[in-house]
């Protein structure tokens, strides 16, 4: 393909994807294909001579999309928002088109100081203090591709520290067990880095919650790390949920602290989806007691900060035990301006070495959104999350099963078969899609609102789809109670 058929075909893209943003809200929000439907559609073997881009872009309509579970669109509020703003997919195609490796400084200077800046600044929009910023050349932060990554990544730090630099060398098998603790609502990413690490699974101690909060209960913390101390196991790192995926639970991160620094445990902050809510200065306190304590802290504007996928914003307090646990150079990466000291190489900052440039979607939405944009797009999520929260609270059928937690509303209607029964028939309608959790062993509803569409009328024809639904399955009987 010459630059002029790249210039025409890349037009016609574009008006593809403008012209599926502008039909979002009239399409089914799930996927109907069956299993097996997408790969039918597609031949067994590929074409022995090449294919126009024309018959590739006219596969997308007729193989691709009826495939498509469409997370752009308006009505989109299953798991958390996966925004993809116009500003970020035209950024993305740019580090496309310039292919660029910024696996170290001199493989792209811009690809590592545009990063450096950008994370510099999201951490001061998120009030983090000094100490997580690269200019400071303590700590800093670093693009992962999603916060499973970082989690991993920040249990290599803290086992790095806490055997004392022999788990790069030895690994886990140094005579010693190592343990990690998160409440039992936590992402399941932690145990796989667990597993990933060497650790193990059983070496993971799920933490009790306040059955009404769902949020870690410090006291149990603190039980489960003094057994450990005196059964001769180390404690690693403890990581505080800001935000949980089942409920938005947030837990008490500065009394975790108190924990952690007793014992001098690594504290690591997964609030991958809640983080970037403290950009706003009235939602600050989701990060409480982070700048002060936290180790490390992941943040994914890749969920609900516009930023296409993938974009996990990862930051730790002090580089020295991150780049201790992976820093490797073998002869064929040995330059000039690594060996100055004077630059930063991401290889070490995460356990893949090459990387895209991610910089540059999260550096256009900045700029093209500002921060008051930024902060009206989280306010809004919020707003329609609580005009959502109060149709449930006036419908007595319903119930919330914990607070409203930012822009994700738990919610149930009678008992657990006619919450799943609603839930799956107004998703099999196309109208929204939403998702399930299980609350103290309760089924519920979760809408997380978030999306760049999203409009008041799109949370009002999702309020009727589930009121339709509720009807049609009750059949004019009363609700049982849970």
């Amino acid at each position: 393909m010459s630059p002029d058929e790249f210039r025409r075909h890349g037009h016609q893209v574009i008006d593809w994807i403008a012209d599926y943003w502008s039909s979002l809200a009239d399409r089914p929000v799930l996927s109907q294909v069956a299993p097996g439907d997408v790969r039918a559609a597609v031949p067994s073997s590929p074409p022995a001579s090449g294919e126009s881009f024309d018959a590739v872009l006219a596969d997308l309509d007729t193989v691709v999309l009826p495939g498509i579970t469409h997370w752009q669109h308006p009505r989109f509020f299953a798991y958390f928002p996966a925004n993809s703003a116009p500003a970020a997919v035209l950024a993305d195609l740019v580090s496309s088109g310039l292919g660029a490796q910024g696996m170290i400084w001199s493989t792209s200077p811009a690809a590592t100081e545009l990063e450096q800046v950008v994370l510099d600044w999201f951490a001061e929009l998120l009030d983090l203090g000094s100490a997580f910023r690269n200019a400071d050349g303590v700590g800093g932060g670093v693009i992962q591709d999603t916060a499973s990554t970082a989690t991993m990544t920040a249990l290599l730090a803290a086992l790095h520290r806490a055997s004392g630099g022999t788990a790069r060398d030895v690994g886990v098998q140094d005579g010693r067990r190592y343990a990690v603790y998160a409440s039992s609502q936590a992402h399941s990413s932690l145990v796989k880095a667990a597993m990933m690490t060497g650790i193990g699974e059983h070496n993971v101690r799920l933490i009790d919650v306040d059955p009404e909060s769902q949020a870690m209960l410090p006291e149990a913390l603190e039980a489960a790390v003094r057994a450990d101390v005196e059964a001769g196991i180390i404690p690693t790192m403890v990581l505080s949920a800001v935000g949980t995926t089942s409920t938005g639970a947030v837990d008490p991160t500065r009394a975790i602290a108190q924990i952690a620094t007793m014992h001098g445990i690594w504290l690591h902050v997964d609030a991958a989806w809640a983080g970037v809510a403290a950009i706003c200065p009235e939602h600050r306190d989701v990060l409480d007691g982070v700048a002060e304590y936290a180790d490390s802290l992941v943040v994914n504007p890749h969920k609900w900060l516009l930023t296409t996928f993938d974009c996990s914003t990862f930051w730790v307090r002090d580089r020295s035990a991150l780049t201790g646990a992976l820093s490797i150079l073998p002869e064929y990466l040995r330059n000039a301006a690594t060996e100055s000291g004077e630059v930063v190489d991401y290889r070490d900052w995460h356990p893949q070495l090459g990387r895209r440039f991610r910089a540059l979607k999260l550096w256009s939405v900045f700029r093209t959104y500002g921060v008051e944009g930024l902060r009206a797009h989280i306010r809004s999520g919020v707003t329609l999350a609580q005009r959502f929260e109060e149709l449930v609270q006036a419908d007595p059928r319903f119930s919330l099963v914990v607070p409203r937690s930012l822009g994700l509303v738990t919610f149930a209607v009678g008992d657990d078969e006619l919450t799943m029964a609603v839930m799956d028939e107004v998703n099999r309608s196309g109208t929204a899609y939403l998702t399930h959790t299980k609350v103290n062993g309760r089924a519920a509803m979760r809408l997380a609102v978030g999306g760049v569409w999203t409009q008041p009328e799109d949370v009002d024809t999702t309020w009727q789809a589930i009121q339709t639904a509720t009807d049609s399955l009750l059949g004019g009987r009363a609700v049982r109670e849970r």
